[in-house]
């Protein structure tokens, strides 16, 4: 982060276009078709994929006898997922091979559409007493999922076009900041606070990277602080959830039974776990153990060790992402692969915590892991970006 901010001022380009990032965005150094795949940063491909197999594991240990309990078969949750892995890195090898400087002119309406779409989501019917999905047939769209990588290609896209005017006054960026805040409410009002939390972060971290000074990002934070609880207080299940978080024993019995039972599977894991497919936590009595939880299975499973190698993996994947966006051509390239990486990592930390009891409980899928089409494909598609960008470093290895 320190690096990009280093980055992004020592160009100090002037008002109107001059500098080292507007003749970045001359078409001879931004046009960045990729002709071959063969440059980029494979140690982040290879991360990306030993997490997509490791889940694939997981998720047929965690899923095979609640499938079958639903009559489907051990493997359908499996399979299903599989095939969405497979469709999901095709469209991670065309993000790898697209012209990201000919997308920038689809970015602001697929922003659009994307709000479009997430407020027709309130139009659906519910599951499970939420409307966050859009029934397809063929699958269940989650645009939540899809409106992370709008946000991130809008923010990046805007800071670097209007760069020089951020940089002399921190008030440029009310217009996409209330533009994005737009897209959390229509996240929140499914209901969904783990999404919108996410990204606003995410955002903060952007408006940091370009320059903003922090005591001008100190007063959003404050109030988005002030907001969450307020709808926690709001709403009786929120407060619920969050006296559950403070002391899941107590409340075993009732709102606290999912968290204890999470608990329970991640401490009777010990230091190498009871082996793949020995879980006792996932016959029926951990709910959610093939999505939300899938995290507390694998540490039952595979023990301190396991748990360890898959915060690990994210934890390079951070710093692989990162280097990728301090090495990248531009500050929209930069910008966007630093946000994509902060989704997919922040994501995974997020659950983590949310399973061992560090945070309160939200449905909040754990990238490459949890089942769910969506989550899947929108996870492929920005290592795809993230893989494009890479392909294009600034000359420094990543």
């Amino acid at each position: 982060m320190t690096l990009l901010r280093r980055g992004i001022k020592a160009s100090k380009p002037a008002r109107g276009g001059g500098g080292d990032f507007a003749r970045r965005r001359a078409s001879s150094h931004n046009t960045i078709y990729n002709r071959s795949l063969k440059y980029i940063n494979y140690p982040f491909f290879f991360i990306v994929m030993s997490l997509l197999l490791l889940g694939a594991v997981s998720l047929f240990s965690a899923s095979a006898i609640y499938a079958e309990n639903k009559g489907l078969g051990a493997l359908f949750y499996t399979q299903r997922q599989a095939l969405w892995m497979l469709i999901g890195l095709g469209f991670a090898v065309f993000a790898a091979r697209t012209d990201l400087e000919r997308l920038r002119r689809f970015i602001k309406p697929a922003f659009a559409a994307t709000a479009f779409l997430l407020l027709l989501t309130l139009f659906m019917p519910p599951i499970a007493n939420v409307r966050r999905w859009i029934p397809l047939g063929f699958m269940k769209l989650q645009m939540s999922e899809f409106a992370k990588i709008a946000v991130v290609l809008y923010l990046a896209d805007f800071i670097d076009r209007n760069i020089s005017a951020i940089q002399a006054d921190w008030r440029r960026v009310i217009k996409p900041f209330c533009a994005s805040c737009v897209i959390f409410l229509l996240i929140a009002a499914e209901p969904d606070l783990g999404t919108p939390a996410l990204l606003f972060v995410v955002m903060m971290f952007l408006f940091f990277t370009s320059g903003i000074k922090l005591r001008f990002i100190m007063g959003p934070l404050a109030a988005a602080v002030f907001i969450l609880l307020i709808e926690i207080f709001r709403h009786p299940y929120r407060l619920e959830r969050m006296m559950t978080f403070m002391s899941p024993i107590k409340h075993a019995a009732g709102a606290g039974y999912q968290l204890t039972q999470s608990l329970l599977a991640v401490g009777s894991g010990g230091w190498f776990g009871k082996g793949l497919g020995a879980s006792k936590l996932k016959l029926l009595y951990l709910p959610e153990a093939h999505t939300d939880f899938i995290f507390s299975i694998m540490a039952e499973e595979m023990g301190l060790a396991g748990g360890l190698l898959i915060v690990g993996l994210f934890t390079a994947l951070l710093v692989k992402g990162a280097r990728i966006a301090r090495n990248a051509p531009s500050l929209y390239t930069s910008l966007a692969a630093f946000g994509l990486t902060l989704v997919l990592t922040l994501q995974a930390f997020f659950n983590i915590s949310m399973a061992i009891g560090l945070l309160p409980t939200k449905g909040i899928p754990l990238p490459f892991f949890s089942y769910g089409g969506s989550s899947i494909l929108a996870s492929l598609i920005m290592t795809g970006i993230i893989l494009n960008i890479s392909a294009h470093r600034s000359g420094t290895r990543c």
